[in-house]
């Protein structure tokens, strides 16, 4: 809260200075060619230039203030319309000349509605600076609420049985909730809430109006626009003396409020920072007869060379390449200063510094100095599995089916290690692509404990607060507990997702795709297996399309809607390391969103009791 206030008043000592300069300005003046202004209302905008009124006379304007092309508008009783096309009519209910923005609204009340059937190319309009980014219109069912990420639903665009929403079309279709699907992407302004202003773009009236100026053409032909100033009325003198005193007053008020919002915020940031400092300490100190390795601030820059290279960077923070006084390469993982109250940084050593297995990142070191954090991975050679199944030249992928196969096994061993390997089970809550790294001969292991949570191996249930994890991964019990309680099977599904993209070599959500169909993969290759019909993937030996089947079952299996329709990890490296053959074809997860199915047979342990309840797992 504190940033944002002082930028604003800071914005507002800007102006106030720049007022009183204005003010102190004594130019000559000049009669002003364009005394007149009109208005269809008494109470609406003020039309001048560049705007003129349609149904004005040629001559009632002087020649020098005559319309700008494009600039026409007209009075439809007191409305006054702007006509972007012949079948598109807006009101327009203010113009700011000073930042050349028109506020508009739509008769029918629904600008959302009038920018979704916008057929105009605005690139030749006067206001072709209004749409410049890319948004979508999303149908999603009607019990869904994502009013927190996209804004409140189009209730003139949604039905009884649907809602229409607003999404940022460079966030990424994966961010979507599974039961909302794209409609249609089109040109938007910079945020959803400038729906309603339209921009122009004159910068030399701009700068006209900024000083306080009139604005026009420099003569009759009207070809180049000049500034010139507007003669001052009868009385102005003493309002600007007023008006400077008063501006002074709120000058030296606004300094004095700064400077005071400034010492309150450093007292805030210090105190919240010495507090989760205390926090890791006091962690640090129980931990202390544990490894891995403290380091200092100045042993990263040396092992680091003084971060002279970057491997990565996220909203965690930076990764830069190192090497140990050992000679052994690491990654150094430099997390953001004053982020968060500590619990990342904690759960990250706590979990991930107890425990070794070869599908799991081994942490090495860490830094706590002062407010500085950092964390100490061996070293990836090889990044991330993002990089390879996601990346452009999918059409002649580095990683084969076998080498897909083997990963998919190494990362399910590595959560089920997670789930049962530990003296307490380890829920990972971000299990997705970018958290699964590769070393030399493209092993596996899963990274980034951020988010994880530990619990009791005999519980099957995780209260939580707050959702966790990454769009598109995270299980629906986590979003609403209709579906079920939260437990170690919410990793099972985020597995089930990843899985699925490894099949398809993209996002599980694509609206670029050119068949609609195609959009939601899982839902689209869970129809083609079913049907019978090939999954029309990359199959390049004999034998891929065996695995590429085989993934895709197990992988379905694990996104089943409700928790309990979901194996455990151990279930499935059986199922990964096990033949196609024996897999049986899984419910489908997208037929129904009702209570779940205590009869579905799961897949068989090797005990060969089948699983059907949370409470009869392992």
């Amino acid at each position: 809260m504190g940033k944002p206030v002082a930028e604003a008043i800071l914005h507002l000592l800007s102006v106030t200075l720049f007022l009183i300069i204005l003010l102190l300005d004594n130019g000559v003046c000049q009669p002003d060619p364009c005394p007149s202004s009109k208005q269809c209302d008494p109470h609406g905008p003020e039309i001048r230039f560049p705007f003129r009124l349609k149904e004005e006379k040629e001559g009632q304007q002087h020649q020098r203030c005559r319309a700008y092309p494009g600039f026409d508008l007209s009075c439809n009783g007191t409305n006054t319309v702007l006509n972007l096309s012949s079948s598109t009519e807006l009101y327009v209910t203010h113009i700011n000349y000073k930042y050349q923005t028109l506020s508009i609204s739509d008769p029918q009340n629904c600008i959302e509605g009038f920018l979704f059937n916008l057929k105009l190319n605005l690139s030749a309009s006067v206001f072709h600076t209004w749409l410049r980014y890319n948004c979508t219109f999303l149908n999603c069912s009607s019990d869904v609420s994502i009013n927190n990420f996209y804004g409140p639903p189009i209730k003139c665009l949604s039905g009884s049985q649907y809602n229409v929403f607003l999404y940022d079309g460079d966030e990424g279709v994966e961010r979507l909730p599974f039961s909302c699907e794209p409609i249609k992407t089109v040109k938007c302004p910079s945020t959803f809430y400038a729906l309603s202003d339209l921009k122009w773009d004159l910068p030399r009236c701009s700068d006209c109006e900024k000083r306080g100026e009139g604005c026009g053409f420099k003569d009759i032909t009207g070809e180049e626009i000049t500034c010139f100033p507007i003669p001052p009325t009868q009385g102005s003198s003493d309002k600007k003396y007023i008006i400077i005193g008063v501006s002074i007053g709120i000058f030296v008020l606004l300094i004095a409020t700064l400077i005071s919002i400034k010492v309150y915020i450093w007292w805030k940031i210090d105190r919240k920072e010495i507090e989760n400092q205390l926090k890791v300490e006091k962690f640090l100190e129980d931990y202390k007869s544990m490894k891995p390795t403290r380091y200092s601030y100045a042993d990263l820059r040396k092992m680091t060379d003084q971060f002279k290279e970057k491997l990565g960077q996220g909203g965690y923070g930076s990764v830069f390449k190192g090497k140990l006084p050992s000679e052994v390469t690491v990654a150094v993982k430099l997390l953001q200063n004053s982020g968060g109250n500590g619990e990342d940084f904690i759960n990250e050593v706590g979990t991930i510094g107890r425990i070794h297995h070869v599908n799991v990142v081994r942490l090495l070191g860490f830094c706590v100095d002062r407010f500085r954090r950092a964390l100490i991975y061996e070293f990836m050679p090889n990044e991330s599995l993002e990089k390879f199944i996601f990346s452009a030249d999918a059409k002649d992928p580095v990683l084969g089916w076998e080498k897909l196969q083997d990963i998919a096994v190494g990362v399910a061993k590595g959560v089920e290690y997670l789930h049962q390997g530990c003296e307490q089970r380890i829920l990972h809550f971000d299990i997705k692509p970018h958290n699964i790294l590769l070393d030399h001969n493209f092993n596996p292991k899963i990274s980034d404990f951020g988010l994880a949570k530990l619990c009791p191996k005999e519980q099957s249930i995780v209260s939580m607060k707050d959702a966790r994890g990454t769009m598109g991964y995270i299980a629906p019990e986590v979003f609403s507990r209709n579906f079920g309680n939260v437990s170690y099977k919410s990793d099972v599904y985020s597995f089930g997702m990843l899985l699925l993209e490894m099949v398809g070599g993209r996002k599980n959500i694509d609206a670029t795709v050119e068949n609609t169909s195609e959009v939601y993969f899982p839902e689209w290759v869970y129809n083609k297996l079913n049907q019978g019909d090939g999954l029309r993937l990359r199959i390049e030996e004999d034998g891929d399309a065996e695995i590429a089947k085989k993934l895709t079952k197990v992988a379905l299996w694990c996104i089943q809607s409700h928790p309990v329709d979901r194996p455990s990890m151990k279930s499935v490296v059986q199922m990964l390391e096990g033949s196609m053959e024996s897999l049986m074809m899984p419910p489908n997860p997208f037929a129904s969103t009702g209570p779940p199915d205590t009869n579905v047979a799961l897949p068989e342990e090797t005990h060969g009791t089948k699983l059907t309840t949370i409470h009869e797992i392992e």
